[in-house]
């Protein structure tokens, strides 16, 4: 096959480049023109080489894509029809299609089966990738496999599929190897005061990656450190003191040395009943990572009460369930608090033990992107922001899996 794409004979290819309007056809033959020069080739075919640097990725997870985009012909050559071929099935492919292609991208091994040694060397070279890390996070790294919870030493299509819901940052950057300019592995600045020592803070760039696969990007600009209780105390009124009108990030490491929390879309402010909408998740971050959405059974997304004296009424914060049954709560002296199995988010216990001890509570605003009018982070109607959500689902492929 040459680089001219209107002579091939492969019926691939033609089913392929209907899909591209002519413009993104040319696009991709000024794409293949370009990393083909690069590889010193008179223009006919990409090495190996150049399309990893393209791509961002070396070493043997480099290698089985590279393998898949040409085709499996082991030439070493990656043409013009190969990339119009893989881009038509990974980019404008269905559904199934584009989860198809991007399980096999885990079967490092090649050999048919995704086990646990594949996920650990995508896994490791996803974050030496996104975080300069040479493998020295191996606990985190453990912390994303555990929550595909296998039953067997190996994923089928189905496992991946459910894994996805639960790590959409992993789901976001498999669908991005072939779009490096949309890459969709933004991680938001940190914004910490200087009285604050950073050796303090909970949240590292692995773990707001991983609660950012479930944002949006304007959500992805700067996060702001609001609260934290090793600073301004275990006081809940201090902490309300210190909350703006954004969404906010919430992160507890308890006494057993699990660390989880929730993303609430709504202002932190007193309520008498559950509020909220459908845009706030609780999380797992370690020793398990796992984002849990709202499942639609019912709407008792976040609560928020302080100075009730009713015992119906608890006093102290927190995400989903019912009353005395939270899936995540807090209590007002923010000294303890629960976790239980929630159908609002269909996520388990998130701790060891239902019954928790916070050990640290920190809290991190959401700053709106220049040019969002969100002040005040609540933008347009409730439904508006279903939907928006809805279509960030649609977009990573994930929005069948929330329902």
């Amino acid at each position: 096959m040459g680089n001219s794409g209107s002579s091939s004979d492969d019926p691939r290819y033609s089913a392929a480049a209907r899909a591209f309007t002519p413009k993104g056809l040319d696009d991709l033959r000024s794409l293949h023109a370009s990393l083909a020069a690069q590889s010193e080739t008179n223009g006919q075919y990409v090495s190996p080489d150049v399309f990893k640097a393209y791509i961002g990725i070396d070493g043997p997870f480099g290698d089985r894509i590279f393998d898949l985009v040409s085709q499996k012909r082991k030439d070493r050559r990656l043409t013009f029809e190969d990339l119009v071929i893989a881009k038509g099935t990974y980019e404008k492919g269905t559904k199934q299609e584009i989860e198809e292609f991007v399980f096999q991208i885990l079967d490092v091994s090649d050999d048919g089966i995704v086990g646990r040694s594949d996920l650990e060397v995508v896994l490791t070279s996803m974050f030496n990738n996104l975080f300069h890390e040479d493998g020295s996070e191996l606990k985190q790294i453990e912390a994303f496999i555990d929550s595909a919870n296998l039953t067997s030493d190996s994923m089928s299509l189905e496992d991946f599929q459910k894994w996805c819901a639960h790590v959409p940052a992993v789901r976001k950057y498999l669908g991005s190897l072939l779009k490096p300019s949309d890459s969709g592995t933004q991680i938001p600045k940190f914004l910490i005061p200087d009285n604050i020592d950073r050796g303090q803070i909970l949240l590292t760039k692995e773990y707001a990656w991983h609660i950012g696969g479930a944002l949006s990007h304007h959500d992805l600009k700067e996060w702001k450190l609001l609260y934290h209780s090793g600073v301004h105390g275990q006081s809940f009124n201090t902490f309300l003191g210190h909350m703006i009108k954004a969404p906010t990030v919430l992160v507890i490491k308890d006494k057993e040395g699990c660390i989880y929390g929730g993303y609430a879309s709504q202002p932190w402010e007193r309520h008498p009943d559950f509020y909220g909408d459908m845009k706030s998740f609780i999380f797992q971050l370690y020793p398990k990572a796992a984002s849990f959405r709202p499942t639609g059974a019912n709407h008792n997304i976040q609560w928020c009460a302080v100075g009730f004296s009713s015992e119906s009424i608890p006093n102290g914060i927190g995400f989903g369930g019912k009353i005395n049954h939270l899936g995540l709560f807090v209590s007002a002296n923010f000294d303890q608090g629960h976790t239980f199995e929630c159908t609002t988010f269909g996520s388990p216990s998130l701790s060891k033990t239902t019954r928790i001890y916070p050990e640290t509570i920190e809290c991190w605003g959401v700053v709106p992107a220049a040019g969002d009018d969100r002040p005040e982070g609540l933008k347009g109607t409730v439904l508006d922001r279903f939907k928006e959500d809805r279509h960030m689902l649609n977009m990573v492929g994930l929005a069948n899996s929330s329902e």
